[in-house]
């Protein structure tokens, strides 16, 4: 029987949790694929071998998916690095808390405040070896004796507007020298990524990407340099992330408000040498000994400037193409600005200019209105208004004079937001949505086994996807 006889479009096994499967048939790897896709719950994953006489002969669906079996191993036995963001430990930082810092911005932000709460990871056994990370990097550093440091303890902290926005939370390890107690330093956790929108952002961002061609790999190892812009800061563990594990990953970080700014320094641990003055140079000239001991080799590659996202898009250098634009950019009443998403706009316009003509992909996190499936309904009043009109605002004003691309929305597991991504590298596949999901769940394997990220991207695309 052909597997779309045997398996119709459109079922989900809601209750799903785990599923063996056979590798005899020529199949099976298309199956597995749909399972993936249409299995949101699944928890497990076994593959048994070959048997019979199809044991000694290979298969051309394995020749040709090594990466996915990488994937897979991870999938199957919990391996790779733990999670410390996983949404488990959100009980940690949701509720409760004590402020450590507050100040009030004049860019419409209110009351800006920062509060810690008690994080259970990294675990007390694995405090010392950080600390003879920093020892070692010390002497590398600075080429003599090795200097003692000491873990006090790690945190999170929410950067809040007017104690009702909890607008980023990330991970802060304080340390110090052992023989100045004092000189306390605070380092954010550059692996870990708090809050699942973000994790949607990057999974369906990165996969968009990967699936319009682009080298992924050389990108990876810093062989090919990936241009990046987020709008809107935060505490930055964003920007943070990507040069973390994107080794040719250039950042530019555009933020309204000076505020938000010198909190993610002083209270959140994002480089201080990332910060760029008015005049288009660093702020600090060189960095002091230990922002290169926590940074070096990350934080020359961020580029932090106070703007209007308008006005420093418009004069950003005419030939600076982005590979990635990032779009998070709420304000203190927690409302994504007109002027971003105007298609007719100056802003947009400019944009449609600096996003990569061939495979340049932007993902825009958006409040949802409406369930996924609602989304790509084409009848206005249906649910769903709110993120269907800002799609094609975007859709308008970045692909209008594109032969190519695709404009979509991936729901975000456990919150009411979705990511929302135009690709100019993507085909459309005659909007066939079950042939694009699959385009973007093979290339999110690949992902996966290139970056190595803490959490599989995979998790983040089949949670649901409506075609704008």
């Amino acid at each position: 029987m052909d597997l779309q006889d045997a398996y119709h479009s459109g079922r989900v096994f809601h209750c799903l949790g785990h599923f063996t499967l056979c590798r005899c048939d020529q199949q099976w790897l298309n199956l597995l694929m749909c399972v993936l896709r249409d299995s949101p719950k699944l928890g497990g994953l076994k593959l048994d071998q070959y048997h019979g006489s199809q044991a000694d002969q290979p298969s051309p669906a394995r020749r040709r998916l090594s990466s996915v079996e990488t994937y897979l191993r991870h999938f199957c036995t919990g391996g790779g690095v733990k999670d410390e963001g996983d949404w488990f430990y959100s009980r940690e930082w949701w509720e409760g808390g004590h402020p450590v810092s507050q100040s009030t911005s004049t860019k419409g932000n209110g009351v800006v405040s920062v509060v810690a709460h008690p994080s259970s990871l990294p675990s007390r056994d694995s405090w010392a070896e950080t600390e003879r990370w920093l020892e070692n990097r010390y002497m590398e550093i600075m080429g003599r004796d090795r200097e003692r440091f000491k873990i006090l303890g790690y945190q999170w902290r929410s950067l809040r507007f007017n104690d009702d926005t909890r607008q980023s939370t990330v991970k802060v390890m304080a340390a110090c020298r052992v023989l100045q107690p004092s000189s306390i330093f605070y380092m954010q956790q550059p692996h870990c990524l708090a809050v699942p929108y973000l994790k949607s952002m990057v999974s369906v961002g990165l996969a968009s990407l990967a699936a319009s061609k682009y080298d992924m790999r050389n990108a990876a190892i810093g062989k090919k340099q990936m241009r990046i812009l987020c709008v809107g800061h935060g505490g930055g563990s964003l920007p943070l992330f990507l040069a973390n594990h994107i080794l040719g990953a250039v950042v530019d970080i555009v933020e309204i408000d000076p505020v938000v700014i010198s909190e993610s320094v002083r209270a959140m641990g994002f480089p201080a040498f990332s910060v760029m003055a008015a005049t288009g140079k660093r702020a600090l000239p060189t960095p002091d000994v230990i922002d290169q001991l926590m940074w070096r080799g990350i934080h020359e590659r961020l580029f932090l400037y106070e703007s209007e996202a308008k006005e420093f898009i418009l004069k950003k250098n005419q030939n600076n193409y982005y590979d990635m634009i990032f779009m998070d950019a709420y304000d203190g009443a927690d409302i994504f600005p007109h002027s971003l998403w105007d298609s007719d706009s100056l802003f947009v316009k400019a944009l449609s200019e600096r996003l990569h003509h061939e495979h340049g992909t932007l993902v825009v996190n958006l409040h949802s209105d409406a369930d996924i499936s609602d989304l790509d309904r084409s009848n206005e009043g249906a649910p769903g208004k709110y993120v269907r009109k800002v799609g094609k605002a975007y859709k308008k004003g970045l692909m209008e004079n594109e032969g190519n691309g695709l404009v979509f929305a991936c729901e975000v597991p456990w919150l009411c937001n979705v990511s929302l991504v135009v690709s100019r590298g993507m085909r459309s596949e005659g909007r066939h949505r079950d042939k694009i999901k699959s385009n973007l769940m093979k290339a999110s394997l690949e992902v996966d086994q290139i970056l190595r990220l803490p959490f599989p991207c995979l998790d983040y695309l089949k949670t649901g996807l409506a075609i704008i």
